[in-house]
């Protein structure tokens, strides 16, 4: 247990599953040194952030309408200090990369022991970086297969545009939810069908899918 007189830590926790946010409020419950506030998608993560300044952020990759990539790059571009940790589903090494490559202090997998979620947030909280064991594992001897990726390919901007696409949004809906040209969403549409050898829209989005961009 932290000083009493110490300030609590504040973390923001932003994800869209009910069941993972009542779990990471069990999980730090007894540990009034720290003090959770809650999103349940990207709009209002990013809200909450703007209001209240948290220590540490808690992203989900997967949310319901723009990724945790993108709403990291929003934080980010708000606040270049912000120390924040992507929680996910996604075990892909490439993935881990991307995230910590983007700034990323920590990265740590659903499927962890929660106790490691406990542990990253200290950890980031305090300056330091942190990936889970298996996961840094992972991406130490994976090196070949994260070059392969097709998620190494591509630009953040490029990901969010083809996971919206994946979704099944038109072209138009993706410059809107992204507040971006038509033009723009277009030109990058036909960017990605030559980088990963889409032969046509359909095509393209049969990839996003497999990619598991959700």
């Amino acid at each position: 247990m932290q000083n009493s007189g110490k300030a609590a830590t504040k973390v923001l926790i932003v994800d869209d599953h009910p069941v993972i946010l009542s779990g990471c409020r069990a999980l730090f419950a007894s540990d009034n040194s720290l003090k959770i506030d809650e999103a349940s998608d990207a709009r209002s993560g990013h809200r909450v952030y703007l209001a209240r300044k948290p220590d540490v952020t808690v992203i989900d990759i997967k949310l319901p309408d723009v990724s945790g990539f993108e709403l990291m790059r929003r934080i980010r571009k708000d606040d270049p200090d912000a120390r924040i940790i992507m929680f996910s589903m996604n075990d892909d090494p490439a993935f881990v990369v991307r995230a910590i490559e983007m700034g990323a202090q920590g990265y740590v997998s659903k499927g962890d022991d929660p106790r490691m979620l406990v542990k990253a947030v200290r950890k980031v909280a305090a300056g330091e970086n942190f990936i889970s064991p298996q996961l840094a594992e992972a991406v130490t001897f994976s090196g070949a297969s994260i070059k392969a990726s097709p998620a190494s390919q591509m630009t953040p901007r490029e990901l969010e545009i083809l996971r919206l696409l994946g979704r099944g949004d038109k072209i138009v809906e993706v410059a809107d939810t992204l507040d971006i040209s038509y033009k723009t969403v277009a030109n990058t549409t036909s960017l990605l069908k030559q980088k990963l050898g889409a032969k046509n829209h359909s095509d393209l989005i049969r990839i996003a899918v497999e990619m598991e961009l959700g």
